[in-house]
């Protein structure tokens, strides 16, 4: 399986990492939980300088491993940068433009919006800098600037939390592929023993990739995909995912998803270090709702039944292919680069139907780069089946 990693600077945990696989995913998990730093401060702590944050006068955490410094420099990301434009309600177009283009009135803003409310608190989840033997520590990495209310659920946590619970649930699975992005973590868990024949959805496709036929290869197989925020992007979710075999385009039923949010109590300023107590409770929960869902997403009953749904609609025969992949990438809002990617997947799969629409969306995801793009486009697979099949 391919593998992309990315890591911005030597002082910086990776952060990157496409269609990886699991032992993979862990060993940049357990870095990361390495560097990281998560504290409760004050606006009147943050200051913009040159366009970073700077912490100043946040106490630091002294434990038996030794102490924790919090005051330093830290460098933001983009999603950080839309947590500080949020919080202080700066409009993100024109954020990023200051950054572009004029980081002194960047500070100026930032800095003026912080004086307004002193005693205001964010969580900073950060990545500490490191430094050698007699060296300062170098520059860290602002991660998000959330809530201070915001429950941390940790990718690593949650990833093992959410392991034993498809153990639990007494299913044969493999995990297939993993992605992580600065905003989430993907884990895509099939079971090719619970796979289905489908060959009225598959009738006439070819896969885009190797020219496989569909006719040959009618087979579905259940799964699931985990995702997870540490930075304020979205919930804990177990969204079930259909495989087809003859290409590996995934269906993913965001109707039936199993969420957990990122929501708790106020915290007291300063480093945060969640109890056993609090953590175990959560991470038991997490166990408990993957098993739920793992039985019934991994169940023949309700791929069976998803199943014959899309058929319903994707048999539909399209009299103008390219009219209505206009009038579907309109409706759904993606892209001309996207649009003309799915066209080409459409025509490469041979299926002048809805459903054929359906496969091309799927596939052309696969393509992409950048996980968070390509999970986004597939989570339109069925929302594009839907308005092919109306717009005829």
């Amino acid at each position: 399986m391919t593998q992309q990693f990315a890591e911005r600077a030597t002082n910086v945990a990776p952060t990157g990492a496409r269609n990886a696989e699991l032992s993979d995913l862990v060993r940049i998990l357990e870095d990361q939980n390495r560097r990281k730093l998560d504290v409760i401060a004050p606006a009147s702590a943050l200051r913009f300088r040159e366009g970073n944050v700077h912490v100043e006068g946040v106490e630091s955490l002294i434990t038996e491993d030794g102490v924790t410094d919090v005051d330093g420099i830290y460098r933001p990301t983009a999603v950080a940068d839309e947590g500080i434009a949020d919080k202080l309600r700066i409009p993100l177009a024109y954020l990023r433009r200051m950054r572009a283009e004029n980081v002194p009135l960047l500070d100026e803003n930032v800095n003026a919006w912080l004086r307004e409310e002193p005693q205001r608190r964010f969580m900073l989840r950060a990545f500490r800098g490191e430094s050698g033997p007699g060296m300062p520590p170098s520059e860290g990495v602002a991660r998000a600037l959330l809530s201070d209310s915001y429950k941390l659920m940790d990718n690593f946590d949650m990833l093992l939390a959410a392991l034993d619970g498809v153990k639990q649930s007494g299913h044969p699975t493999r995990v297939t592929g993993c992605d992580l992005t600065d905003r989430r973590m993907y884990v895509r868990v099939e079971s090719e023993a619970v796979a289905i024949q489908a060959p009225e959805l598959l009738r006439g496709y070819r896969s885009p990739f190797d020219g496989r036929n569909g006719d040959e290869l009618p087979v579905i197989s259940a799964g699931f995909v985990i995702t997870n925020s540490e930075v304020g992007s979205g919930a804990y979710t177990i969204t079930p995912r259909a495989v087809i075999q003859v290409c590996r385009n995934g269906l993913t039923e965001t109707k039936d998803v199993m969420r957990a949010v990122h929501l708790g109590g106020k915290q007291d300023e300063g480093v945060v270090s969640w109890s056993g107590q609090t953590q175990r409770k959560t991470l038991e929960l997490i166990t408990s709702k993957t098993a739920d869902a793992v039985r019934t997403f991994l169940s023949r009953e309700y791929v069976e039944a998803k199943v014959r749904q899309v058929e319903a609609a994707a048999g539909k025969t399209l009299d103008e292919p390219t009219k209505t992949i206009e009038h579907v990438t309109k409706t759904l809002s993606i892209g001309a680069e996207a649009k003309d990617m799915i066209l080409s997947h459409f025509v490469r799969g041979g299926q002048m139907t809805a459903g054929g629409v359906m496969q091309a969306v799927t596939s052309t995801a696969q393509t992409l780069t950048d996980a968070d793009q390509a999970a986004a486009l597939e989570a339109l697979a069925l929302p594009a089946l839907t308005a092919a099949a109306a717009h005829g």
